[in-house]
């Protein structure tokens, strides 16, 4: 994963239940460390997922800009944390694969969702070919709606990969964060203690490849 190892796998098998991570995120007062849960967006794998998302602090929710079904399965995720997780859950909407749309595209956008691909068709990634579908206007209007945080990122480049995890770690009140003796617990970060979170990762099924983590 781009944010854990800083690599990309171009056809990188979907995750299988869920994997766990973690790195750290060092901000000028503290230094998080954020344990990660990436879970699958499978429908086959939904029943396992609060399992690992209830108590998180924070939660990233990704789609495909390339392809508008998977802004619809995020926006149930994204109301499924809000029903089963923390009430004071920090709640990401990351829109990836940002690499495959021109720059100043969101125009053309708009035109493509009137005539979008058919099912299983896969976007052309053809140099200088915009395959994107989901307008950023359109996910970053819902995302003020649901008081998410909204980025758009490329796994592939690394493009606003690190500014998600910075912006969660900044927006997480530090009485929230676990420390060593569970939530809300003192940290001591002058004796090199890292405040931790609990991050849910949760990719819907149409953007298993090249999660933005």
């Amino acid at each position: 994963m781009r944010f854990v190892n800083n690599d990309f796998q171009e056809n990188k098998e979907p995750t299988i239940g869920a994997a766990f991570l973690t790195q750290k995120c060092n901000l000028p007062t503290r230094t998080i460390k954020f344990e990660i849960w990436d879970t699958a967006g499978q429908e086959r794998f939904a029943s396992l997922a609060p399992m690992y998302y209830r108590n998180a602090q924070a939660a990233l929710v990704v789609y495909d800009i390339t392809k508008p079904s998977s802004l619809t399965k995020a926006q149930h995720w994204v109301a499924e944390l809000h029903r089963q997780a923390s009430p004071g859950i920090v709640i990401a909407l990351v829109g990836n694969k940002s690499d495959l749309a021109s720059a100043g595209d969101d125009e053309s956008a708009e035109d493509a969702d009137a005539a979008p691909a058919t099912e299983g068709e896969e976007p052309t990634e053809d140099e200088g070919t915009d395959a994107r579908r989901v307008p950023t206007k359109t996910a970053k209007s819902y995302a003020d709606e649901e008081s998410l945080l909204f980025f758009e990122t490329s796994a592939k480049t690394g493009q606003n990969v690190a500014e998600v995890f910075t912006a969660i770690a900044n927006a997480i009140p530090e009485t929230s964060l676990k420390g060593p003796r569970g939530v809300g617990g003192q940290t001591n970060l002058g004796r090199q203690e890292d405040a931790r979170v609990n991050l849910g990762s949760v990719r819907p099924e149409g953007a298993k490849e090249g999660c933005a983590c």
